[in-house]
This record gives C-alpha cells, sequence and structure tokens, in this order.
C-alpha cells in the first residue's frame, strides 16, 4: 500500500493534503466505536501534508514514507505532543524531545495523524488496562484487539492509518498484529533505537511497525532501523532498504517447526491455520524441519520475573516530583505521603501489581532466588535459538494460541491472560527479530477472526524473516 500510495502521490492522482483528509474522515467515522487513539493531531497532519505537497509541486524528490498517514504508540516520545502511555499519572505531559525513531521519521516527512491507545505503561496483552478505557478490535467490537499495542494495531486493522508504530517487550507488537489481522514486527533488540521510548522493561522493550503488508513492514524498518549513540542498548547495524530482499520464492530455505509450541492447549482451529500454513510455506519452496526448543516452558515463568524486576526500577521516576501528575501533600504529613498519594491515584492496579511483585523479587533475600535464577534461564532459551540456527533459517510458530478473546473474559484471572504471551516471549527473551503475519480467520459469533503466525530469525537477520514472510504471504494471496 505504501508503495501505490507514494506512486499515487508522485503521478498527482492524488495529494498529501487529500490523504489526510480522507483518513481524518476515517477517524472521525471510526473512533466512536474503536477507539484506537489518545491524542489526534490533525492540524499538524495538515500541515505536515502542505510540506510534503509543496516538495511534489517544487519537483523535489521525496521519500516513500513522505505524505502517508501514521500513528505512534503512546509511548513514544512525540516532541509538543502529548505522550501519556497510557496512564493518569501522565496525563497532562507533553513530550519535550523526540525519540529517536521520530527523529528518523520526520526526515522522511511523515504524517502523524495522532498518538495510539495502549495498556497502561505497555503491562498487558489486551489493551483494557488503559486508564482511558479499552480499544475494540475492528473486526469484533465486543472483542479485545490484544496488546499493550491494541491502539497501534487496530488503527491499522480499522484503516484509520496506512501504518503504525508499537513497541514490544513480550509479544506487544505481534499478539495484537494476530489479533487484528495485520502485519507486524518486532525487530532484533539492538537493531531499533529505544532512546526517547518509556521504558517498562528495558532488556526486552523494542520499537517496530504494524502495516497491512510484509512489504510495507520492510519500508518503515528502513526509516527506523540503525545505530544510535544515545542508546547505550543499540547495535552498530547499518541502515539498508529492505523491502529490496523480499523474494517471491524461498527455495532451499529451512524452516524449523518447534514441537513445544504446537501444544495441546492451542484453539484446535488455530491449530488447523498453522498447519495449512506449514503447506503453503511448502509450496514456496521451504524444506521443513522439526526441531527442539527444550527450555521453553520455563520461558513464562522467567519473564514474569524479569519483567516486573525491570518494571519496578523503571517506574521508580513516577513519584510526582520531577514530571507529570503530583498529589499534594495539603495537610503537612511530608514527602513519602506525596510519593505515595500521586502513585496510588496516578497508577492502575495493573501497574501496583509488577511493581510490587518485581521489587519483591529484587529484594534482599529474593535476588537470588528468582531473578538470577532468570537471568540462567535466560542464557538456557538463548542457547537453544543458537543451537536450532544451525539447522535452521527462520523458526514458524503460531503468534498466539488463540483468536481475540472478549472483554472481560481474562481481568480477573492474570494467570490466563499472561498465557496469551505464551508463544512470544521466547522472542524477547533471546532478542531475536519475530514477525506476525496473517494465517487465516475462523467463524465465530457470526464474525471471522483473525489467525496469526510467527517468523523468528537469527539475530540481525530481519531480511531473511521478511523474505520468508513476504513468500508465504504472496502464496496466500494467489
Amino acid at each position: 500500500m505504501i508503495t501505490e500510495l507514494h506512486q499515487k502521490l508522485l503521478n498527482k492522482e492524488t495529494t498529501a493534503t487529500k490523504l489526510v483528509q480522507q483518513y481524518l474522515d476515517t477517524i472521525k467515522k471510526q473512533e466512536p466505536n474503536i477507539n484506537a487513539f489518545l491524542t489526534i493531531t490533525e492540524e499538524e497532519a495538515k500541515r505536515c501534508a502542505e510540506v510534503v505537497d509543496k516538495k511534489i509541486n517544487d519537483g523535489e524528490e521525496i521519500g516513500l514514507l513522505a505524505g502517508i498517514p501514521c500513528a505512534i504508540k503512546d509511548t513514544i516520545m512525540t516532541k509538543n505532543v502529548r505522550t501519556t502511555a497510557g496512564s493518569k499519572i501522565l496525563d497532562n505531559y507533553t513530550a519535550p524531545y523526540d525519540a529517536t525513531v521520530m527523529e528518523r521519521l520526520k526526515k522522511e516527512d511523515i504524517i502523524m495523524m495522532g498518538k495510539t491507545n495502549m495498556d497502561e505503561f505497555a503491562m498487558g496483552s489486551s489493551t483494557e488496562n488503559s486508564a482511558y478505557g479499552p480499544t475494540k478490535n475492528p473486526h469484533d467490537i465486543n472483542r479485545v484487539p490484544g496488546g499493550s499495542s491494541g491502539g497501534s494495531a487496530a488503527a491499522v486493522a480499522a484503516d484509520e492509518v496506512v501504518w503504525s508504530l508499537g513497541t514490544d517487550t513480550g509479544g506487544s507488537i505481534r499478539q495484537p498484529a494476530s489479533f487484528c489481522g495485520v502485519v507486524g514486527l518486532k525487530p532484533t533488540y539492538g537493531r531499533v533505537s529505544r532512546h526517547g521510548l518509556i521504558a517498562m522493561a528495558s532488556s526486552l522493550d523494542q520499537v517496530g511497525p504494524f502495516a497491512h503488508s510484509v512489504e510495507d513492514v520492510a519500508i518503515i524498518l528502513s526509516a527506523i532501523a540503525g545505530f544510535d549513540p544515545k542508546d547505550a542498548t543499540s547495535a552498530k547495524s547499518h541502515q539498508k532498504p529492505y523491502q529490496n530482499y523480499l523474494e517471491e520464492n524461498i527455495e532451499g530455505m529451512v524452516v524449523g517447526i518447534p514441537k513445544e509450541y504446537d501444544t495441546d492447549g492451542m484453539d484446535a482451529r488455530v491449530k488447523e491455520k498453522y498447519h495449512t500454513a506449514i503447506e503453503d510455506m511448502k509450496k514456496r519452496g521451504a524444506k521443513i524441519e522439526n526441531i527442539s526448543l527444550p527450555h521453553t516452558k520455563y520461558a513464562l515463568p522467567a519473564y514474569y520475573i524479569i519483567m516486573p524486576s525491570e518494571v519496578s526500577s523503571n517506574m521508580a521516576r513516577f513519584d510526582g516530583m520531577r514530571y507529570g501528575m503530583q498529589i499534594d501533600d495539603k495537610e503537612g504529613k511530608g514527602l513519602w505521603e506525596t510519593y505515595k498519594d500521586t502513585r496510588k491515584y496516578g497508577l492502575g492496579d495493573e501497574v501496583k501489581k509488577r511493581v510490587m511483585l518485581g521489587t519483591y523479587t529484587l529484594s534482599a533475600g529474593y535476588y537470588d532466588a528468582y531473578y538470577k535464577k532468570a537471568q540462567k534461564v535466560r542464557a538456557l532459551i538463548k542457547k537453544d535459538f543458537e543451537q536450532a540456527f544451525t539447522k535452521v533459517h527462520t523458526i514458524f510458530t503460531p503468534t498466539s494460541p488463540e483468536v481475540a478473546f472478549p472483554f472481560g473474559a481474562k481481568t480477573d484471572d492474570p494467570i490466563t491472560m499472561y498465557l496469551s504471551d505464551i508463544f512470544t516471549v521466547t522472542a524477547n527473551i533471546a532478542g531475536v527479530p519475530a514477525i506476525s503475519v496473517p494465517i487465516g480467520t475462523v467463524a465465530e459469533e457470526g464474525k471471522e477472526l483473525p489467525v496469526g503466525g510467527q517468523i523468528m530469525g537469527k539475530w540481525f537477520d530481519e531480511d531473511r524473516v521478511l523474505k520468508v514472510a513476504h513468500a508465504y504471504e504472496l502464496e496466500t494471496k494467489k
């Protein structure tokens, strides 16, 4: 879609101004039902569109993303724009600078239509934890869009924007991509700068794109990837046009099918779509090989020790002293009461729960028993991937064991909610790139609900991950 719209802009079949108005009209029509946006930047979008139109009229060269409407998850800093991370504690916070990904995208003359809804501070798998109400799945507004990047996924699925950015800590791009029937990519840890990202779990978070096609995701990755000296975890990798590496056939490519992901607990309809997708990959020339990732069963427990521990550390800055909400101490009780009341009223239940879990895990006497042990499990999981990639080029799994579930179905049982991430957390723990692509739909209550498949690759081998995903996409669109 991005390439087609770019060509239409160059051929003057449309203008950036017309595109902005078209998507604004869609947003205004859809938002009462979807709630994908927390802030709509209408005036700024129109101003940016005029800049792009002038460049085209003056004969200046423009990039593929110039003039294309997009949305940005509200945990990514956007200069002079309200940035809440889905939390009341940052309700009136305006970012004083741009995240590195935003700096790079602005150089491409993107048009940001607004900031998208999310689970508070990215803590959740359904976007039900937003302080501003849940986002609804465009395929069935009685169901969740997934999370925590549910707003970004829903905005693309509802055609409110052409593409969007989300963040992924344990599956927060791929799972909502699966639930909403779009493509979502989590790059290799370190491939995309985290500078200007409101951190949840610093060793797991990554910024990545949503779009309707693998090609579009590749184009967006080309714009945001690359080394950033402002991010200590940024890898010294070079920017390149990932869309140029896509191919129609994957003859000779070895795709691994891990037995640990083909579980009895998976929805039988999802399992059927997954096995059909494996056959479709064979048709494109892929060689399928059964493999094992033996420590997969420990991934979720390890994740829910490492992640809350890092959450506890990162959330300490939200104390009402430096920025965001402050509940003033009117009775002269002191600094501690201000801290306590600000966090009590400013933070939601899920955030408090994870802060408490993480603080407990890192406390004296428990650090070695829990956090240190979880890090050892992390090393074993990475070793599983290292060994698997000596035999295969990519690994294919379901993205989620289920389709989008109804609102409220898991809110009373956090364990079942956490299990939504069971197939995605390993990629974050190991730091490998992973993409979710639509692999079909299943009928439920008169609606067609999307199913996603996940392709994982070696560290910094996004080229191959995108290539396999693109070839599969072409096979299913024949």
